[in-house]
């Protein structure tokens, strides 16, 4: 109910338009970006943004109604008539508002946008709840120098379209323009029935350029994950350093295969990077922990790691939950590599949470994080990769608060002046 009126809120819907079919990456809407699907980003700032009254995938494909319900959406099964490659975003939205009669407002966020933060959606939810907008689309501001095109075989000059050449702009002093970049559109149902995503009373909302991430332009993935490692939302709850990380042995440092001999000896196989990145967790100050639902001692013994271990363990909650109490540490101080069902609740539990990428179904639905390695095939020192890059992320974070909280004293302290000579001319 809107307080202030005793009327109802008009209702807005978050809308993610996640077609199965991709002319350049298969599914690219549910392939896994720093380990977490690529729709997965999006959907979890809309959830976390809390304006929206439902929040829906629109797909034409299982799998990807498998990963919006698994991260909280309702699905629109949407028809083949507007799943084609020629199929337009707009026929995809009024196909769905024919469907939900109670929607009053879209907002149609792109699913190649991972780097959108609720922050951005709490702000443009305003703009069209509070202030009367009809329709609000994102923006980022660019500094780049425009000219006309000239194409081949024209005997033609290119000619400056937003620059004087004998006085280029030094990037300080412009301002530079205003681009759309994709990451939503929200529009009331009475412009969308007409035919428009913008239109009415319109509004532009200028992200951030390091939030501006396009998936669709940004095709070289790896770089996308950078990106997005160091720019991307990752829940509510703040990022605390990993102090703990506990691995399970078979599937996840070995690959969980056994082989015995003649003489009835059993014999393992691992990784030597796994090694490496065990013992770079241990030079970054984290502590690695292994544990087995099996006897393996013998086999640990002459992998020789130097890691605390505890073999034959019925629960490995209760074991983690001893080890996290004995360290006196917050489960957000801990992480989890796992691969098996009797890993899920400790995958739950943990702060920060892996498994390789042939885990079991039930592991890989729990985890934060899935390898791309399998397990004793590099698993272990990717997921202590992924660990560095999320503590760069989180010392990162500190840095700013300190600069904030050191801006906000030195503003504090100005204005305590103001006052002081406030007061002083007062006396006077």
């Amino acid at each position: 109910m809107d307080a202030g009126e005793g009327k109802p809120q008009p209702h807005l819907a978050a809308l993610v338009l996640a077609r199965g079919g991709s002319k350049g990456i298969p599914l690219k809407n549910i392939k896994l970006l720093a380990g977490v699907p690529l729709i997965g980003w999006v959907l979890r700032a809309a959830i976390d943004a809390g304006v929206f009254h439902s929040i829906w995938v629109s797909t034409d494909h299982d799998e990807i109604e498998k990963v919006a319900k698994q991260f909280g959406a309702q699905v629109h099964r949407r028809s083949p008539e507007v799943s084609q490659d020629s199929s337009t975003s707009l026929e995809a939205i009024r196909e769905f508002l024919n469907h939900h009669h109670e929607v009053d407002i879209v907002g149609n966020i792109q699913a190649t946008s991972p780097c959108l933060h609720p922050s951005d959606l709490i702000k443009v939810a305003d703009l069209i709840q509070k202030e009367g907008f009809d329709s609000v689309f994102s923006v980022v501001r660019r500094h780049q120098f425009r000219w006309s095109e000239v194409k081949k075989g024209e005997n033609k000059m290119t000619e400056p379209q937003n620059l004087n050449p004998a006085k280029r702009y030094r990037r300080q002093d412009w301002p530079g323009e205003l681009y759309e970049n994709g990451s939503f559109y929200f529009a009331k149902r009475h412009l969308i029935e007409r035919g428009y995503l913008q239109g009415g009373k319109m509004a532009y909302y200028e992200m951030r350029a390091e939030h501006s991430v396009d998936i669709d332009i940004d095709i070289d993935w790896p770089i996308a994950e950078q990106r997005v490692l160091s720019f991307g939302y990752f829940g509510k709850e703040p990022l605390k350093e990993v102090k703990l990380l506990v691995c399970s042995i078979e599937g996840c440092l070995t690959n969980g295969r056994i082989y015995v001999t003649e003489d009835h000896k059993e014999m393992v196989s691992y990784d030597y990077r796994d090694i490496v990145g065990i013992d770079l967790l241990k030079k970054r100050g984290i502590q690695v922990r292994l544990i087995s639902e099996r006897d393996c001692s013998k086999t640990l013994s002459a992998m020789q790691l130097g890691c605390v271990a505890k073999v034959s363990a019925t629960n490995k909650l209760q074991v983690l939950k001893d080890w996290q109490e004995d360290m006196g540490l917050s489960w957000k101080e801990v992480a989890y590599l796992g691969n098996e069902e009797s890993d899920v609740e400790c995958l739950k539990q943990a702060g920060m949470s892996g498994v390789p990428a042939d885990a079991c179904a039930a592991a890989q639905k729990a985890a934060g994080y899935i390898c791309k390695s399998s397990g004793g095939c590099g698993a272990v020192r990717e997921f202590a990769e992924h660990i560095f890059l999320l503590l760069e992320k989180v010392n990162s974070a500190r840095k700013q608060m300190e600069e904030m909280s050191s801006a906000e004293k030195e503003m504090g302290g100005n204005e305590n002046g103001r006052r002081g000579n406030k007061e002083l001319m007062k006396k006077e």
